[in-house]
């Protein structure tokens, strides 16, 4: 049983980071490169390109959600196998990290959608460029935030990825003799 719980962990802890480190390596900067620009023109480009990276970033948002959820009921799983309470600093780990995800997603992100939608749809220049900025400080605020949850992410993979501990009455492979 053990094995197995650590075999989902291990996957989903090795998804959960590959997904972070490819979204920000590799597709959120594909928006803006000039492919894109050369693809969506000049004149739509920073509107399109902005609008597709925020719909793929809503499911970048409900990964993070299932794959921390998953964390957690795997750490509570794997405690209760060994007879243990739940590891404080791994599970604490985990939640905030799930929390970083939710609060990027449910708080975050639809405040950046508004701030976005106000840059291209205002009347008043003065709100635009407002609004222009407030993004430009939100969107450093959560590409500060992001490489943060990558280590946090890297450190609960390397921690999923050990040896387990033996349970709670020994290991039962050594009483075996």
């Amino acid at each position: 049983m053990l094995a197995s719980l650590r075999l989902i962990a291990i996957l989903n802890a090795a998804l959960w980071f590959g997904a972070g480190v490819f979204f920000t390596f590799a597709v959120g900067p594909a928006f803006f490169s000039p492919p894109m620009r050369e693809l969506l023109g000049p004149a739509g480009f920073q509107y399109y390109a902005g609008g597709v990276a925020m719909i793929v970033l809503q499911r970048y948002f409900i990964l993070q959600y299932v794959c921390g959820t998953l964390a957690l009921l795997l750490l509570g799983a794997e405690a209760m196998h060994l007879g243990r309470r739940p590891a404080r600093r791994p599970t604490a780990l985990v939640a905030a990290l799930l929390l970083f995800g939710l609060a990027g997603g449910l708080l975050l992100q639809p405040h950046m959608a508004e701030l976005r939608h106000t840059m291209y749809t205002a009347a008043a220049p003065t709100d635009r460029e407002q609004a222009k900025h407030k993004f430009g400080l939100w969107h450093g605020l959560s590409q500060a935030g992001n490489l943060l949850v990558l280590a946090g992410l890297l450190t609960h993979l390397v921690r999923v990825s050990r040896p387990p501990e033996p349970s709670r009455f020994g290991d039962l492979r050594k009483l075996r003799g």
